[in-house]
C-alpha cells in the first residue's frame, strides 16, 4: 500500500495532500504523547483542525492514519539522508561524514523515529512490508558508503553488519535518550561511536580525527 492507495472520497489530489499533511502533523504529536492505541480518531481530527466527518473523507480507519504517519516519517528520513550522504565518494572521511550526518538526523527527528518504531507493528502486514522497504533503502545507502570507503577487503556479510550497527546506533540515541543524554552530548556520543567504528575497521591513521563541523 502507498499513500495514494489509502482511499479518499475527495477527488482533488492537492486538497487530499494538504489535509493529510495536517492529519500527519496532528497525529504525530498525539502518538508521541499518548501512543497510537490510546489516541482516538476524534482527537486526531481536532489536532488536525477539522471535524471527525471531514477526517473520514480522507481515510477509512485509524490504521490508515498510522500508515500515513509512518510513511511520511520514513520518507522524510530517507530524503534527508539522500541530501547529506554522498554514496559515491571513496574516502574514510566520507564515511565519518555519513555517520555524523545520520546521527544528527536521528537527533533532529528522535520523537518521530521513536513513534515510528513503536507503532509500525500495529500496521497490517502488507503495509509494514511497504514502509520497512524504505528502511532497507536507507540501510543500503550506509552499506554503499562503507563499501566505497574501506581499503581493506571485507565480506558483504561483514559490511552489512557494520551498516546495521551504525543504523541501530543512530536510533539508539533516541530510544535510550533517557539514559544516554544524561551522560553524553550528541557530539561526544558521535565521536565515541565513530572512534569504535574506525577501530573495528583497523583505521589506525585516523585515531586522532576530529568530527566535521
Amino acid at each position: 500500500m502507498t499513500d495514494q492507495q489509502v482511499p479518499s472520497s475527495i477527488k482533488d489530489q492537492n486538497l487530499v495532500e494538504k489535509r493529510r499533511n495536517q492529519m500527519i502533523k496532528g497525529a504525530v504529536s498525539l502518538f508521541i504523547e499518548k501512543g497510537f492505541h490510546k489516541t482516538t480518531t476524534r482527537e486526531i481530527a481536532k489536532a488536525s483542525g477539522f471535524s471527525i466527518g471531514t477526517l473520514y473523507e480522507y481515510i477509512r480507519t485509524k490504521e490508515d492514519v498510522l500508515f500515513l504517519v509512518c510513511d511520511s516519517i520514513y520518507e522524510r528520513v530517507k530524503d534527508r539522508m539522500e541530501q547529506v550522504i554522498d554514496t559515491e565518494k571513496k574516502t574514510i572521511d566520507s564515511l565519518i561524514h555519513a555517520v555524523t550526518s545520520y546521527f544528527q538526523l536521528m537527533d533532529d527527528m528522535q520523537d518521530e523515529v521513536v513513534v515510528m518504531y513503536q507503532e509500525v507493528k500495529s500496521l497490517p502486514r502488507d503495509s509494514q512490508e511497504y514502509v520497512l522497504q524504505k528502511e532497507k533503502d536507507m540501510l543500503e545507502m550506509l552499506t554503499q558508503v562503507i563499501r566505497n570507503s574501506i581499503s581493506t577487503p571485507m565480506s558483504e556479510q561483514d559490511i552489512s553488519l557494520v551498516a546495521n550497527n551504525i543504523f541501530i546506533q543512530g536510533q539508539m540515541w533516541g530510544f535510550r535518550r533517557w539514559m544516554l543524554q544524561k551522560e553524553f552530548t550528541l557530539e561526544s556520543y558521535t565521536e565515541r561511536q565513530v572512534h569504535f567504528l574506525l577501530e573495528g575497521l583497523n583505521v589506525n591513521s585516523l585515531k586522532n580525527y576530529k568530527l566535521p563541523n
